[in-house]
């Protein structure tokens, strides 16, 4: 796959997202994806997905960095939002903050099927 073909692919997939269109998210999550060298398949992960937003009404991803290759995607995605109670083991309860996600993915067949992630944790406990 050219990395335009994947580039496109992930920006359909962060739409995904963004608009809570959980049907369409097995076009682009691979059925057996894993999540930080855990598989939870596709349904552990639109579980994980729905949670979010749950926990954050006004979660969006914002993607500020994208780097695609032949099948693997690096990808800093950058948010401002509102979580309610504890985040991250954090209490942030409602107050607005800033932080960053540093994430890969590795794609199979057109679909996501590696995802490894980490979340700017130092950042939003500098917020409270």
């Amino acid at each position: 796959m050219s990395t335009t073909d994947l580039s496109t692919l992930y920006r359909g997939y962060i739409a995904c997202l963004n608009e809570q269109n959980w049907p369409t998210l097995g076009t682009f999550v691979h059925e057996d994806v894993h999540y930080n060298d855990k598989r939870i398949g596709l349904s552990g992960y639109r579980e994980m997905l729905e949670r979010d937003f749950r926990q954050i009404p006004d979660l969006h991803f914002n993607i500020q960095l994208l780097v695609a290759g032949s099948h693997l995607i690096a990808s800093r995605l950058n948010f401002d939002c509102t979580p309610q109670g504890t985040f991250l083991d954090l209490p942030v309860n409602g107050k607005k903050v800033r932080f960053t996600e540093n994430v890969f993915y590795q794609w199979r067949d057109g679909k996501i099927e590696q995802v490894w992630s980490v979340i700017d944790k130092a950042a939003v406990e500098a917020q409270l």
